[in-house]
């Protein structure tokens, strides 16, 4: 349903869902269509109350009441608890109402629709009033009603429920979570319950740092289940100690609770007697129980925040430790945190924490008002404490550049039903330009959007808003306006209901405003007319409007009233409503649209539904205008110093000013006048301290007033006061010790003040008092005249008695107070041999890691003088125990620098004086000091001057007015130094040395007062003391500096040039040109020139001749710096300068024609290929390039292109015949040049060494292959040559080959074979590449687990090599297709390989055959097995198959036998197939079969052989054989592998059985593949082709003639012979061949006997 509501009622907070009932929108429908209807009937008179809430039908709208109840405007429920407020319903004629504004006439239709409901259930009442009816019947109308009543009950209840403007509220904490104390690696766990609605969404905090459980998983767990919310830490550490924080919010508020976690790291004991820890203070949620049990408190605030700037939307956190001493761990103080006096509460723009040692305070989104003075207060039983510093906000960035600041402390006050004042405080910023006024923007509570409720701005920080809905909430918030444009929106104000104030009031605090309205309809009585409102006046008038305020009256009846308000001008009687549409409901109404400076008088008149009453009395006349006055300018302004940062500012009150906001105050460094606001929230003293200003800088100030009216003008400027820190008496000195005492006196010493007072500290007074039986007595001075040193002999003491000492310290401000009492001390003569303390321990030159330490002597020397000291150092936090000694051998001196400092740590320090006795007593230590590099640290920097003169120089950038630079030499003030001068002007000094010497060395350092310790030192070395004179000997007596000495060099043509360059020299400097001591001038021979810009000396000789042999020297003068540079040419140098100058100009004119820029050259390409090239240059069209080679032309098919100026010949797979010598000629009609290469001898092995480079570079790295035979390392190479050398080795020595280990190239592939590898052969492994320079090497490592695959795999290939040549396999082919006549007898013989010797198996139509007298099956020797039929018939038919079989595999051939008719006897034809499957036809007559004993006999050699290529080398139907395994790879080298070896006792051309003859006639008809030693190349097969095919047509004739066959058959036999030739040399195979050959030799059989 929530899609069929408008937006703008959804989300209303006082959105009424019961206006979606079906029942009410029918009432409302009825209410529109008889509005006359609803007249009629809202002027009777009835005695029931019909009450409901907005929200659904009253629980008594249909039961009457007997008497009328006495009105009120709040909802009670049973428990007479206040639910809500009640708006009367205003009851009149429809013409009246029609006069009201949309928006009320809005609620009036409302309420009718709420009174037509009721009216429907009324209306059974009246016919109840009127009939008379029995009892039963009225008893059961009175049931109904009493089960209906009960009914509207429920579903309002119902309704209650679904009403989610009524649930709504801010979050609040049911059960809050509770702090626990757990030990290390315990699990704790927090939980609380929250309700609210929207439900609200949950985070918890630690430390105000929100908590994720997924950057920590498994740390924390979050879970939420029925608002009951818990945050889980597993495994506790001490780290976990924090203050935890859960936050809800919703769309109403936030909130947020707060809980504590304390991890113990080691067990104890726990006094279960004493109440459970409460670590939070009331202010936080808890109340902290106060357990000191009588101990008395001391509180310390330590690590104090100072004054603080922050800027407009900003969050800004601030704190201190607190030190409570004893600490308990079951007590916790109170905190609590102020702002200008007011205590802060918990809020989403203030929150405050406590860890047990630290409190916080967060601001989050500063604005300002969040500006003033906060304060800290830690209470206890005992007391408290407070620390208390300002903070400032800075408007943040204008969106609009001299846009104006923000508004601040926007209020609302005096809200009524419709009506609500909203003041503010005018901005200090006005960017520029003056503010012209104000907007004011309202916005409802729950919504977003924001409503402008001025439509011109507003000079006057006051503007009534009128025009509210009552029952409403509302925010507000300000906006200023220049010329430049608007400022960013003011903070919001506190949200206010638009209510009656009594209403307000008598709703009291105990039921919280939540806007929810209750309408209720009173009782209808006779109408009453309204009296006269009373006490009308004008509260408040200004030239933008006028306010009104009355009183009502007090004969108004039960209903409410609404007031109209007229005015009239004054002088006349004419009045004029002005609120004619809308009636107010408030006492309260703002008049705008007045003319100002005119008078007007006012009156109202109360109305309701029996009429509108007389009206007030007329208030007196009032003029429009500001009745508040802008207030004056304040008067004198007066600065004085405060800090180094801040000035008290103080000035005169306002005179005669109104209703005060406060100043604001402005500041100015004098002469700029560039004015930034001290202030960013008025301040309603007449003193302010102006902090962040600039040290020794001087500010001029100002000040004006603020009230609603407006700013006031600027006051007078103040005097200029410089910024630095004001003149106080210093504090109390501190660490009174005795350095030495006799019977009589005690020398005593302290330590300087931590505070000086701004000033230097002229002296010190001692007092001391004499303590009896543990009783001080009186003080008495010890000196009457001050003391500047830390160190004092109080004498006049009584010997044994006890003393107490105070010191104070003095400077120009005056006396400071004394210092606490010291240690009693006794008064009696050290007899010790061991020295006193050192004392008065300074701390100078402090750095990140290292500083410099300072002492005195003791005063007591003991029985011998010191004779050296040793120095203690150990952490400010650590224990007394870890004192550790700095130098392991005393140091005699009083000053030590001590180095290997860790930075940011603490230390202090101490010091022991020793003499011939032994080591004395420890001095005190110092304070703390802090091992880092302060900003803007300086060290001492020596300076050598134009004049020679050596200074030290030290600059301080915080120097104060009183600063002070004091040099010391070894530590040692310099008050007069006899060999320096000092001099000091602004922030820098210097100590200048007079005549430096020897006399001179040691460490020099300066240190600068009423500073933070600014200081350094230089330690002045014979080395350093050394340099320093030769450059001040040089700045006395001047060089020029030269960048280069005089050079000669040779230009183009052969010129000679002489030059040097100076460093730097002046357009005034002079050179002068010396020639053997002569000066020579510029001419025709000599040509000078000098380039003062760059310093670049110059002289031109266009040739050198004999003459000019000797020394050339160039003199300069720049003032008093001179310098001079010689160049001496004689002799030989003079000689090869002269005849490089001739070669230079015969360059030139060979460079006038074509000429080679570089000279013939080559490079060897990746690819292999050596390419001359040679550079040339001015060259034209008609220029010729000619290529020679050993005098002869080399004729180039390129044409010759010079546009790239390059020329090429490469040479393609280089050899030995290609060496020689190469030239290039160049020529045209300007000239010719010529480049020779010699590429003989060593230029041909040096290019030779380059391409066995690049091939060396081309080769991958060595790889392993396993093969039958062994281990194969290869590597591949882009091209081989022949010329290349290559060493193969094995553990880093040359390889020498054997029949076992052979190298060998096979293409572009270099392989070393290792035949039958052993655990010998492992190791490395390398190839060697030489190149005639380092050679190139390529490495495998065989060995391991590369080995063992390695070998492995070669196994595996031998075994899988021998089972396939030890195979079963049938060695002779078979025929495929047999045709015989019936009753012929038919022998077959096929060769058969395989070891150990197969296993032989025929098969009919794939049943196995048994040998009988009509088979006869035959396998002889292990070779041969023989298939013979006896008396063909035509059962024979059909397809036969031989199947061998050992344990290396199994294979098998097929044949098919058709038997035909017969035709005569033709003698037994015999089929034979030899090893290499030729099929051999027997004689015509029978021959008998063999003895299976006998001895096959050898073919006779005359017999014609002829033997084929088969064209189908594998058919499927003939041959089975086992597959090689897959992982088997076949050699692929031509020369290395050796072919497949038939076992000796069986060949290829195997004897062939008894039954065949010499004369038998050999045909190839067998398509079984037999095993070659070599595959023939194509022009192989074609010669065997050709061969075979002449030796088969004489065959074929020689057994035609035998056979006497017919001219028929001899073609026929002509036409087989013809059909296998082309079977043969066909390139593809054709299955069909075999049978088509057998085919036609049984046609010419047929023949034959026909």
């Amino acid at each position: 349903m929530s899609g069929s509501i408008p937006f703008y009622q959804k989300h209303h907070r006082h959105y009424d869902r019961g206006y979606r009932s079906r029942e009410t929108e029918s009432a409302i429908s009825q209410y529109q269509q008889s509005s006359s209807t609803y007249s009629s009937h809202s002027s009777k008179s009835t005695k029931g109350i019909r009450a409901a809430t907005y929200t659904g039908l009253g629980e008594g709208g249909a039961s009457p009441l007997p008497k009328r109840a006495k009105p009120t405007y709040l909802a009670m429920d049973k428990e007479n608890q206040i639910i809500g407020y009640v708006v009367p319903i205003f009851r009149g004629s429809h013409e009246f109402q029609s006069g009201l504004s949309d928006t009320e006439e809005a609620r009036a239709k409302e309420s009718a629709g709420y009174l037509a409901r009721c009216d429907l259930f009324a209306s059974g009442v009246e016919s109840e009033r009127i009939e008379h009816k029995s009892h039963r019947t009225v008893m059961r109308e009175s049931a109904e009603r009493i089960s209906l009543s009960k009914r509207i009950h429920e579903n309002e209840e119902y309704h209650k429920r679904l009403n989610e403007d009524s649930l709504m509220h801010t979050p609040e904490f049911v059960i809050k979570p509770r702090s626990h104390t757990v030990w290390e690696k315990q699990c704790v766990r927090l939980h609380c319950t929250i309700s609210g609605w929207p439900e609200p969404r949950v985070v918890w905090y630690k430390n105000n740092v929100s908590i994720d459980p997924m950057a920590k998983p498994g740390k924390y767990k979050v879970e939420s289940s029925y608002s009951v919310h818990s945050l889980e830490i597993n495994k506790c550490d001490f780290d976990d100690t924090a203050q935890y924080r859960v936050s809800a919010m919703n769309s109403k508020g936030e909130t947020s609770a707060f809980a504590s976690v304390v991890v113990k790291r080691f067990k104890g004991d726990v006094d279960d007697s004493l109440p459970s820890p409460r670590l939070q203070s009331r202010k936080f949620g808890f109340k902290a129980p106060c357990l000191e049990y009588g101990v008395k408190f001391e509180t310390h605030i330590v690590e104090k925040f100072g004054v603080s700037f922050g800027r407009e939307g900003e969050t800004l956190s601030f704190g201190c430790s607190v030190i409570i001493y004893p600490s308990l761990q079951r007590f916790q103080p109170e905190i609590e945190w102020y702002r200008d006096d007011k205590l802060l509460v918990q809020s989403k723009w203030v929150q405050m924490h406590w860890s047990g040692d630290r409190a916080t305070l967060t601001l989050s989104h500063l604005n300002k008002e969040d500006e003033g003075l906060y304060t800290l207060r830690v209470i206890t039983k005992s007391g408290f404490e407070t620390h208390s510093a300002y903070v400032f906000v800075r408007d943040a960035d204008a969106e609009v550049a001299g846009a104006p600041g923000a508004p601040l402390d926007v209020q609302s006050l005096d809200a009524n039903k419709d009506y609500v004042i909203v003041t503010w405080k005018q901005p200090a910023v006005d960017g520029g330009s003056p503010i012209l006024g104000y907007f004011v923007d309202r916005c409802e509570v729950g919504m977003t959007h924001w409503f402008q409720c001025n439509d011109t701005p507003v000079k006057f920080a006051r503007f009534p808003v009128t025009g509210l809905v009552e029952g409403r909430s509302y925010v507000f918030r300000v906006r200023a306006v220049n010329k430049a444009g608007m400022s960013h929106p003011s903070r919001v104000s506190e949200p206010v209901a638009a209510m009656d104030p009594a209403d307000r009031t008598r709703k009291g605090t105990s039921a919280p405003w939540t806007g929810q309205i209750i309408v209720t309809e009173e009782e209808p009585v006779e109408g009453v007319v309204p009296g006269r409102p009373r006490d009308l006046s004008v509260i408040e008038a200004t030239k933008n409007y006028v306010v009104l305020s009355w009183k009502p009256p007090g004969d108004k009846g039960h209903e409410g009233v609404m007031y109209y308000v007229e005015k009239c001008v004054s002088g006349t009687d004419s009045w004029q409503r002005v609120n004619t549409e809308i009636p107010v409901k408030s006492p309260r109404f703002a008049l705008f649209d007045l003319a100002e400076g005119k008078s007007y008088r006012f009156r109202v008149r109360c109305c309701n539904s029996a009429g509108v009453g007389e009206p007030s009395e007329p208030t007196e006349a009032t003029t429009v205008g500001d009745k508040l006055d802008i207030p004056s300018a304040p008067g004198r302004v007066v600065p004085t110093r405060n800090t180094d940062t801040s000035v008290v500012v103080s000035w005169e009150a306002s005179r005669a000013a109104k209703e005060l906001v406060g100043y604001y105050i402005e500041s100015s460094i004098a002469g700029r006048n560039t004015w930034e606001p001290c202030n960013n929230k008025p301040v309603k003293g007449t003193r302010f301290i102006c902090h962040g200003l600039t040290t020794e800088e001087s500010y001029v100030f100002r000040v004006r007033a603020v009230n609603a009216a407006g700013i006031s003008d600027f006051s007078q400027e103040s005097e200029a006061i410089k910024v630095k820190a004001a003149i106080a008496s210093p504090t109390p000195p501190y660490g009174i010790t005795v350095l030495e005492c006799v019977r009589d006196s005690m020398v005593l010493a302290w330590k300087q003040p931590t505070f000086i007072g701004g000033a230097d500290i002229t002296g010190y007074f001692i007092d001391y008092r004499e303590v009896i039986g543990g009783v001080p007595g009186k003080w008495h001075e010890a000196n009457i005249k001050s003391v500047s040193e830390r160190a004092y002999r109080v004498s006049e003491l009584k010997e044994n008695m006890l003393y107490q000492f105070q010191v104070r310290a003095a400077n120009m401000a005056g006396v400071g107070i004394p210092s606490l009492p010291s240690e009693t001390f006794k008064c009696e003569e050290w007899t010790i041999a061991v020295p006193g303390p050192p004392h008065d321990l300074q701390v100078q030159e402090v750095r990140k890691d290292s500083l410099v330490l300072l002492w005195k002597a003791p005063v007591y020397q003991g029985r011998d003088p010191v004779n050296g000291y040793y120095i203690d150092i150990k952490e400010a936090e650590a224990d007394f125990e870890m004192w550790r000694g700095v130098n392991e051998k005393a140091t005699n001196k009083t000053f030590m620098k001590i180095k290997d400092l860790k930075e940011g740590e603490s230390y202090v320090f101490r010091v022991r004086a020793q003499n011939k006795a032994g080591v004395g007593k420890a001095s005190d230590p110092t304070e703390p000091v802090e091992a880092v590099t302060k900003p803007g640290t300086a060290e001492i920097v020596v300076n050598v001057d134009d004049d020679g003169v050596i200074s030290l120089n030290f600059e301080c950038s915080n120097l104060t007015a009183d600063s002070k630079f004091v040099w010391s030499k070894n530590y040692k003030e310099m008050t007069e130094p006899e060999r320096m001068t000092l001099e000091t002007k602004g922030s820098k000094s210097k100590a200048i040395f007079k005549t430096p010497s020897e006399e001179d060395l040691g460490i020099y350092s300066c240190f600068v007062t009423h500073t933070d310790g600014a200081s350094a030192s230089y330690t002045l070395s014979e080395e350093t003391l050394k340099e320093l004179l030769k450059i001040s000997h040089d700045h006395k007596f001047p060089i020029i500096p030269l960048k280069t000495e005089l050079a000669v060099e040779l230009l183009e043509k052969g010129r000679v040039r002489f030059w040097l360059q100076a460093e730097k020299i002046s357009a005034n400097g002079k050179i002068e040109y010396v020639f053997n001591d002569n000066v020579i001038h510029q001419g025709e021979k000599y040509k000078m020139n000098f380039d003062k810009n760059t310093g670049v000396i110059e002289m031109f000789m266009e040739s050198l001749g004999k003459e000019d042999e000797g020394t050339f020297t160039f003199q300069l003068q720049d003032g008093k710096a001179t310098n001079q540079s010689s160049l001496v040419l004689i002799g030989d140098v003079f000689k090869q300068l002269q005849k490089e100058s001739e070669f230079q100009k015969k360059e030139w004119i060979r460079k006038q024609g074509p000429h080679f820029v570089e000279y013939l050259g080559y490079e060897v390409t990746p690819e292999c290929c050596v390419r001359l090239k040679c550079k040339v240059a001015n060259m034209k069209k008609d220029s010729v390039a000619l290529w020679y080679k050993d005098g002869r032309e080399i004729k180039v098919n390129e044409k010759l292109d010079f546009s790239e100026g390059v020329l090429t010949l490469e040479i393609t797979q280089i050899s030995k015949k290609d060496a020689g010598i190469y030239e290039v000629v160049l020529k045209d009609d300007r000239g010719k040049d010529t480049s020779t290469l010699n590429l003989t001898d060593q230029g041909f092995k040096d290019l030779m060494n380059q391409v066995f480079s690049v091939i060396a570079n081309s080769s991958t790295q060595l790889k392993i292959q396993s093969t039958e035979e062994g281990i194969r390392l290869y590597t591949f190479v882009s091209y081989y040559n022949d010329e290349l050398h290559v060493t193969w080795h094995h553990k880093d020595a040359a390889i020498a080959f054997t029949e076992r280990i052979k190298s060998g190239v096979v293409g572009e592939q270099l392989w070393l074979q290792i035949s039958e590898p052993t655990e010998k052969d492992k190791g490395k492994y390398a190839i060697e590449f030489f190149d005639g320079k380092g050679g190139l090497r390529r490495t495998v490592e065989l060995a391991g687990q590369a080995f063992d695959d390695a070998f492995a795999e070669f196994q595996r290939l031998k075994a899988a090599a021998i089972a396939e040549r030890n195979r079963a396999r049938v060695a002779g082919g078979l025929p495929d297709v047999v045709t015989i006549q019936e009753g012929k007898s038919l022998n077959l013989t096929c060769n058969i390989w395989g070891d150990p010797v197969p296993e032989v198996t025929w098969l009919k139509n794939e049943r196995e055959m048994v040998s009988n007298d009509h088979y006869i099956l035959k396998f002889e020797s292990g070779k041969f097995a023989s298939f013979t039929i006896t008396c063909v018939n035509t059962s024979d038919s059909g397809k036969y198959s031989i199947l061998v079989k050992n344990k290396y595999g199994t294979e098998s051939g097929d044949f098919t036998l058709n038997v035909i008719e017969s035709m005569g006897d033709f003698g037994v034809v015999s089929y034979l197939a030899d090893a290499d499957g030729n099929v051999i036809i027997g004689p015509t007559t029978p021959v008998p079969t063999p003895s299976p004993r006998s001895v096959p006999t050898t073919p006779s050699p005359s017999a014609p052989t002829l033997t084929s290529t088969p064209a189908n080398t594998n058919p499927q139907n003939k041959t089975r054989a086992t597959p090689t395994p897959k992982n088997q790879t076949p050699s692929t080298e031509r020369s290395s592998t050796p072919p497949a070896q038939i076992p000796k006792n069986q060949t290829p051309g195997s004897p062939t059985p008894e039954n065949q003859t010499s004369e038998t006639l050999i045909l190839s008809t067998s398509n079984t593949s037999t095993p070659q030693p070599s595959t023939p190349t194509s022009d192989e097969k074609s010669a065997n082709t050709s061969m075979d095919n002449e030796k088969i047509t004489a065959m074929l004739k020689d057994s035609v003639d035998n056979l006497g066959l017919s001219t028929l058959e001899t073609e026929l036999v002509d036409a087989m012979h013809l059909t296998e030739h082309e079977a043969t040399t066909s390139s593809e195979p054709d299955e069909s061949t075999p049978a088509l050959e057998t085919e036609n030799l049984e046609n010419v059989c047929e023949t034959k006997d026909d």
